[in-house]
């Protein structure tokens, strides 16, 4: 648009920044519109072949911009006959915002998939590669496998990167001109590669990494990092952002550390609280107090601990006092086949061959009475905001980014703007339930589950783990009511779970797999009795995570319902001091159903906007030692992601 067009939204809109930009698109979109009664009369080796003109503009230096129009049309035609969907214009202005490189906050349900394929398209004209990040394995191969058909059509090569490929196949991959993936997965390939490089002077660092090559080396995977367009934003770039992604050095296991991994955890067991230690669940850390220092230098040990210094025996103790009281099994972690894995708090998945750092997660598998694995170093460490900061490009899209619009701009230097929604939403909510005990509201919810069936409405409801999806999978058992369990557990079955979940009367508890991403159909029935009711379980440590799972329901102008049931034993109250917890128990006056006063919900809230606090000053804290190692390790000359080991 010209200087003047700018001019006119601008003016138009009272000289709203937000607003000026909503118009703008508002009027290309509708342009884009006009464009596509033409290509309608095109024969499909015409649409690729326009595809290719526009190519060859592209990589001639006309701008991007200029192009935008007709390479959008193209798309939203190439999807009518692919998929037989069409962009709405709120999908249009969703694809001008991500190609502007700002953050488009679309509402659940408003087709973020296809709407990502507009930017991907056009940016990849350039021949630099476009990656599409989304918040796991699943959604990738399954977004490339359906979006595929319309790239294809438009001459454009797609491929998927998952956690399973070998690197010729990742190679091969990220060589196509779109690739679908992780951030954990192109996080670690981009380490990955400058490994291979290893300590070169910086500007033959710089130089491999641009021409994609590695002096006769090994060659790199990537091929440099061009634009990413980000679904689900704010849970890749905040959620995840908290934990940087390390690619480890093993550091084989000898007797006398399995031998004080395994003691550790049993001498934990006779150590006092507030006397020997303190543990503060806040921080979800643990300090041994003069006395407990005293106790465990006193306590019999293996011979084999004579070798190994007392500062590390005492810091061992401590990780095993937070493994013991700050992570949960089938809450942070599960074990399979004698294997301790990760689940990620924020999707409900299982996070395959990641590690806690500094021993913690030897000190779990001692607490499981699983084999020790081999403790790991640093070989290389980037954290998830400086990743994306090497991007010359930054776009994403997500349904709750006006919840950390603030840390976003801050940290990412993009702008968040909320596109409207293609239809009015219709979701109801009812006011939450709270209950003094675990149980009282876990009956209360299978008493709700039963009279919603009586409706024949289907019903998904969220859980914080997977022991406590399988505990109230247990009381629907003992009811006889038949259900479906989505967690990390059973994800191989998750497409037919999801597939059947908006049937009537269907019963699903989910973790947060069932979260982001997932969209549940319904058929006409369904909506005539008041579409999917989700019954939230627990609130998290985040707002945007409840609203992911609220946001399953009424997608599209659909009806839909929900309501939080809460009680005062939720996980959520666990970052609390016991004491506090319990003078919180004898305060709590219940009725003979174990129901308090819906004046408690202000206590939840509050307690997850403390949460919320200190996970924010963690990410920015990391942040800034980050940036001051970076700093350090450029006016050494050496790479800023290697050599981190200490």
């Amino acid at each position: 648009m010209s200087i003047a067009s700018h001019s006119y939204h601008w003016m138009k809109t009272g000289f709203r920044p937000a607003k000026s930009r909503l118009s703008r698109w508002n009027a290309t979109a509708g342009q884009i519109i006009q464009r596509c009664a033409a290509l309608k009369k095109m024969t499909d080796d015409q649409l690729e072949r326009y595809s290719l003109e526009l190519r060859w503009r592209a990589k001639s230096g006309e701008p991007l911009k200029k192009i935008m129009p007709e390479a959008y049309a193209l798309v939203r035609e190439s999807a009518w006959r692919t998929l037989k969907m069409e962009h709405f214009p709120v999908q249009l202005m969703g694809g001008i915002a991500l190609f502007e490189g700002g953050i488009a906050e679309m509402q659940t349900g408003e087709g973020k998939t296809l709407t990502a394929v507009l930017p991907a398209y056009l940016r990849a004209l350039m021949g630099k590669g476009c990656h599409v990040i989304t918040v796991n394995d699943y959604l990738a191969k399954r977004d490339s496998e359906i979006m595929g058909p319309v790239f294809n059509k438009l001459g454009l090569s797609v491929g998927c990167i998952t956690a399973d490929m070998e690197d010729e196949d990742r190679r091969i991959a990220y060589g196509l001109d779109v690739t679908y993936g992780t951030a954990n997965e192109m996080g670690f390939d981009f380490l990955r590669d400058r490994i291979r490089i290893g300590a070169s002077a910086p500007g033959q660092l710089e130089q491999a990494i641009t021409n994609h090559k590695n002096s006769g080396k090994e060659p790199l995977v990537q091929r440099g990092n061009y634009f990413a367009l980000i679904d689900e934003a704010d849970s890749v770039l905040i959620d995840e952002a908290r934990t940087p992604l390390i690619i480890g050095l093993i550091q084989p296991n000898d007797a006398a550390s399995v031998n004080l991994f395994r003691w550790s955890n049993r001498a934990t067991h006779q150590l006092e609280s507030e006397v020997d230690y303190v543990y503060e669940p806040k921080k979800r850390s643990s300090y041994l107090t003069d006395q407990g220092c005293r106790k465990i230098l006193l306590m019999a040990k293996p011979s084999l601990l004579d070798s190994i210094d007392t500062e590390r025996i005492y810091k061992q103790v401590e990780q095993s006092l937070v493994a013991r009281f700050g992570f949960l099994k089938d809450r942070d972690y599960v074990v399979v086949d004698d294997e301790v894995v990760i689940v990620d708090e924020s999707t409900g998945r299982m996070m395959e061959g990641r590690k806690w750092q500094d021993g913690l997660h030897q000190s779990i598998e001692a607490q499981e009475h699983v084999p020790i694995t081999a403790a790991t170093g640093q070989a290389a460490r980037i954290t998830v905001q400086s990743f994306f900061q090497n991007y010359t490009h930054l776009a994403g899209m997500t349904g709750t980014a006006a919840l950390a619009e603030k840390e976003i701009k801050k940290t990412y230097k993009v702008s968040v703007t909320s596109i409207p929604t293609h239809r009015p939403g219709i979701r109801k909510g009812s006011q939450a339930r709270i209950f003094k005990t675990m149980h009282a509201k876990r009956m209360a919810v299978v008493e709700e589950i039963e009279r919603l069936r009586l409706k024949r409405c289907p019903i998904l409801v969220g859980t914080p783990s997977v022991e406590a999806s399988e505990a109230l999978g247990d009381l629907l058992a003992m009811k006889a009511i038949p259900h479906q369990i989505l967690n990390a557990k059973y994800h191989e079955q998750e497409a037919e779970i999801v597939r059947k979940a908006g049937e009537p009367a269907r019963v699903t508890i989910a973790t947060n797999m069932a979260g982001r991403g997932t969209d549940i159909l319904l058929k006409d029935d369904v909506r005539a009795n008041g579409g999917l009711h989700v019954i939230a379980t627990e609130m998290h440590t985040s707002a945007r995570i409840d609203r992911q799972l609220i946001g399953r329901s009424a997608r599209q102008g659909d009806p839909g319902h929900y309501q939080f049931f809460l009680s005062l034993e939720d996980e959520l109250l666990r970052c609390l001091e016991l004491s506090q917890l319990e003078k919180l128990s004898k305060s709590a006056k219940a009725d003979k159903n174990g129901e308090l006063s819906a004046g408690w919900l202000s206590f939840f809230k509050n307690t997850q906007d403390f949460l919320e606090k200190l996970h924010r000053k963690q990410r920015r804290d990391m942040l800034k030692q980050e940036k001051n190692r970076i700093e350090m390790f450029h006016k050494m000359g050496l790479d800023p992601y290697l050599e981190w080991t200490e």
